[in-house]
């Protein structure tokens, strides 16, 4: 299992992940889920990854085999983040087909894999897209700008009660670093290292905010420690309650 999630802000996109691919009781492994396209002044596009590796690993070569070809490469000739959309759900129906299909080897195998992609293209808005394992894809709403694919219910909270558009890029960064520490202490199955990476509006410059906190980074430390410290105030500071409204059955 693994956890990821992208929010669309006024000032630009936030991307966050997990890397853990495998946390059985004697192993665990880690692949990072987070995908970067670049080319400086024209476009920058992030992918995250979440289902099947296999099948994400295979869309993710092919994406990189088709670069190869230079300017005829779909991402390349997209006039949209959505064209990229609809190529990288092509690429995802292909690939969970050859293992789906009635009566074909690995038939009982859930080979579907989830992507999100966003970035922007010169001369467009930046935009973001879930990519479903059938090809198709939405968009976030506006009262709720996120996306999430993976293990997403114990993250989810934190973004429902901050995150809308016009959130600020600081505060959007940890309630996304708070959402996939939540996720972690919550499930096993979802580990560091933590990727986090903000696209700035109008950039078209990939690399410039990103980080990786891994378990023992002094960062996700103290951001545990104060997340915990302060729900235990906020819980102690909620309205007591009135005992005279309970009633013995």
């Amino acid at each position: 299992m693994t956890y990821c999630l992208a929010i669309a802000l006024d000032e630009g996109l936030v991307f966050c992940s997990d890397s853990r691919t495998n946390a059985g009781a004697d192993r665990v492994s880690s692949y990072s889920k987070m995908h970067r396209f670049a080319f400086p002044g024209e476009r920058s596009l992030v992918l995250l990854s979440a289902g099947n590796l296999a099948t994400s690993q295979a869309v993710v070569a092919q994406i990189h085999r088709d670069l190869e070809a230079g300017e005829s490469a779909p991402i390349h000739r997209a006039e949209y983040v959505s064209d990229v959309a609809d190529y990288i759900g092509d690429l995802i129906a292909k690939e969970s087909a050859k293992y789906s299909a009635a009566g074909g080897p690995g038939a009982e195998l859930d080979a579907s894999a989830t992507f999100i992609l966003g970035g922007q293209i010169a001369g467009q808005q930046p935009e973001l897209y879930m990519v479903y394992p059938e090809g198709n894809h939405i968009t976030p709403s506006q009262a709720h700008p996120f996306l999430q694919i993976g293990e997403t219910k114990y993250g989810k909270p934190i973004l429902d009660r901050i995150i809308r558009a016009d959130t600020p890029i600081q505060t959007a960064l940890r309630c996304a670093i708070v959402s996939l520490d939540s996720t972690m202490r919550s499930n096993v199955t979802v580990g560091p290292p933590i990727e986090v990476l903000f696209y700035q509006k109008d950039s078209l410059q990939p690399y410039e905010w990103y980080a990786e906190l891994d378990e023992s980074h002094p960062y996700l430390a103290e951001l545990r420690q104060s997340w915990d410290d302060n729900v235990k105030s906020a819980v102690e500071q909620l309205p007591t309650l009135d005992f005279a409204f309970l009633q013995r059955r």
